[in-house]
């Protein structure tokens, strides 16, 4: 089974939704950076249950422990080792889902791969797991900044409804204005509100997250393999839930014409730059200097409180079922952050790849 992602910046994830504690070591982060347990609560605070009324009312207050990697307030070079011990689950929810997997969850998929499989809440592939992702995104963000880049993520759409596009700084500024986290406050009202509705009615619905990164050097990212995009295309498509990624116009390229599409350089103010982004940052595999744009479709929670048809692998035939226990009516909201420290541990991992940052110590010059 594989746990870890990256290159250079590596993270391995570990726990499960019901065991005693989920995390993640991150492994690779130069020394010298100044970094407090602080900082990652920050950013988990962003994706722990129970905040709002279009999340899980699970309540757990995701306050992590730092075991390892940081000495007087910087990172000593060593791996860090971020902990946060499960304090609310209800495993008496998911005893009847032992031997009749749920519709649309990995359930089948683990049955049959490794037998002993943890049904409790999803175990392993629940989506409890990816406050390792956050862990190593807060470090990885907290990197990237002593190189002026920044990495945010924001919803644009819940089901048909869309939001309209808004600059960097209206993002940054509005997604903290609403349980949602959309930039466009009017079309955040209606989302709340379609969320609610879908939860009134036993379902769920699902949407669009976009993540944006300014201020990235043009060269990260390798020409065939390795490329750039194909890095956050794999990161991305790990996070539990996401059916799709597109990198700046994505599938509608398929629907323009070249003339169209094509980003056409200038100089401006002294520097390089396109004058439009139709690319998301990336051309070749490489980083362009431009603001790097991905966006994920993520489906509905599959976990639905109506009525579904399963079957029973003891019995072997058809049964119905109907999951209970406390579920996002819609998980975009909370996989913002996930989406946004996915992005940032690929911009950290090619940051020391290529050259920007010193893969041992901040205060050595590369």
């Amino acid at each position: 089974m594989s746990n870890s992602i990256g290159e250079k910046f590596k993270i391995t994830s570990f726990g499960s939704s019901h065991g005693v504690a989920v995390g993640a070591i991150v492994d690779g982060c130069p020394a010298n950076l100044e970094l407090t347990a602080e900082d990652i609560q920050k950013e988990l605070n962003k994706r722990k249950p129970g905040t709002s009324s279009v999340t899980t009312p699970r309540k757990e207050a995701d306050e992590v422990q730092i075991l390892s990697g940081i000495f007087e307030g910087k990172t000593d070079g060593t791996p860090i080792t971020g902990v946060i011990f499960n304090k609310n689950q209800h495993s008496k929810d998911y005893s009847m889902f032992k031997s009749t997997p749920r519709p649309s969850h990995g359930d089948f998929g683990w049955m049959s791969k490794y037998g002993n499989y943890d049904y409790n809440g999803g175990g392993r592939g629940s989506g409890r797991v990816t406050i390792g992702h956050v862990i190593g995104g807060a470090i990885a963000k907290k990197l990237l900044e002593t190189q002026n880049i920044e990495v945010i993520s924001h919803v644009i759409q819940i089901g048909n409804i869309e939001a309209e596009p808004q600059d960097f700084n209206t993002i940054k500024e509005n997604i903290e204005k609403n349980p949602v986290r959309c930039a466009d406050l009017k079309a955040a009202e209606e989302m709340e509100e379609l969320i609610l509705a879908k939860k009134q009615e036993g379902d769920s619905v699902g949407g669009i997250v976009e993540t944006i990164a300014v201020g990235t050097p043009a060269g990260l990212g390798e020409p065939v393999f390795e490329r750039l995009d194909g890095d956050l295309a794999r990161i991305l498509m790990n996070i539990g839930a996401v059916k799709g990624v597109e990198i700046g116009l994505g599938f509608d390229v398929a629907n323009r014409t070249g003339s169209e599409i094509n980003d056409e350089y200038q100089i401006e103010d002294g520097k390089i730059t396109t004058k439009t982004n139709n690319s998301g940052g990336i051309i070749g595999g490489m980083s362009n200097g431009m603001p790097i744009v991905s966006r994920i479709a993520i489906k509905p929670t599959p976990s639905i409180s109506k009525c579904q048809n399963s079957i029973n692998l003891e019995k072997m035939e058809n049964e119905k079922i109907e999951i209970k226990g406390r579920h996002d009516p819609c998980i975009c909201p909370r996989v913002t952050v996930v989406a946004e420290s996915s992005t940032a541990i690929v911009l950290a991992d090619h940051m020391i790849r290529s050259g920007f940052i010193h893969p041992t110590n901040l205060e050595k010059n590369i």
